[in-house]
């Protein structure tokens, strides 16, 4: 269904047949798992249940290998995944970002994928990944309940699959997925849309540089290793993902890290107040 008709349903659905609101019990309960999610002012608390709950009446969970995915931990992801749209407007405007897929498959611990990879001489190797999650573009995330369910030290690591995966779905919406989602109209002043988007790699490809060049440092010669998940070096889509994970769970050592990157971030997702 094209997403236009998508949106027009979701509209004329939610006159005759309301989206059900998260138990005040449930919410509470995710609220104190997650202190990335606690910290935020109680109307952006209530606008992120609300979002949520419209969330939770779009998609579907589909648990691997026996799990059962219960209502809390449906609350938890779909709270996880609303964040970053918090601030983009109306709920039914906002989650047009997700509007490309319907399926979240969820499992219990690591998946492992098969890829394939062609060398220069053309012959086709096959190798085995190790996934805590992965967006498909216009397809299904799959998640690590895991690696969702271990939030403090993870919190503590600016770690957070559910945030990764959801912000690479922003990051494709621009049909390439390069680690620069589209960007709104007048993003950080600038006029046109070319300067807009000089603006944001303005910001990001030194960022992606230094970062990548401290990773090697400490990968091949033993320097200290960077607090931003590694992964993050391999391309500037990943490094995207992982840097938006740092920052909307552990917005004061982001900051420490990537004091450049926190206005870019401020003004994709409009979040100039957030405090940490």
């Amino acid at each position: 269904m094209p997403p236009f008709l998508n949106r027009l349903w979701r509209s004329v659905r939610a006159t005759v047949a309301p989206v059900p609101d998260i138990s005040a019990e449930l919410w509470l309960q995710t609220l104190q798992r997650y202190p990335f999610l606690a910290r935020l002012s109680l109307p952006e608390q209530g606008k992120l249940r609300a979002l949520s709950a419209l969330f939770l009446d779009q998609k579907q969970f589909h648990g691997a290998h026996g799990l059962e995915v219960t209502d809390a931990m449906a609350i938890d992801i779909a709270a996880q995944a609303c964040l970053p749209l918090l601030h983009l407007g109306d709920a039914a405007k906002a989650l047009d970002w997700y509007d490309d897929f319907v399926t979240i498959v969820v499992h219990p611990g690591e998946a492992v994928a098969r890829r394939q990879m062609v060398d220069e001489a053309g012959v086709v190797h096959e190798h085995a990944q190790v996934l805590l999650g992965e967006a498909m573009e216009r397809g299904p995330v799959m998640l690590s309940w895991q690696h969702i369910a271990n939030a403090h030290e993870n919190t503590a690591r600016g770690h957070n699959v559910v945030v990764h995966e959801f912000v690479h779905k922003l990051d494709m919406r621009s049909g390439n997925a390069n680690g620069c989602p589209p960007l709104p109209a007048g993003f950080m002043g600038a006029r046109t849309g070319r300067a807009a988007y000089e603006a944001w790699w303005n910001a990001w490809e030194p960022a992606y540089q230094d970062f990548r060049e401290r990773v090697i440092l400490a990968e091949r010669f033993g320097a200290e290793k960077p607090w931003l998940d590694a992964y993050g070096a391999t391309s500037q889509s990943e490094f995207f993902a992982v840097a938006c994970e740092a920052y909307f769970v552990n917005r004061t050592r982001f900051a420490q890290e990537f004091a450049s990157l926190v206005p870019v971030l401020d003004a994709f997702f409009r979040r100039e107040a957030m405090t940490d």
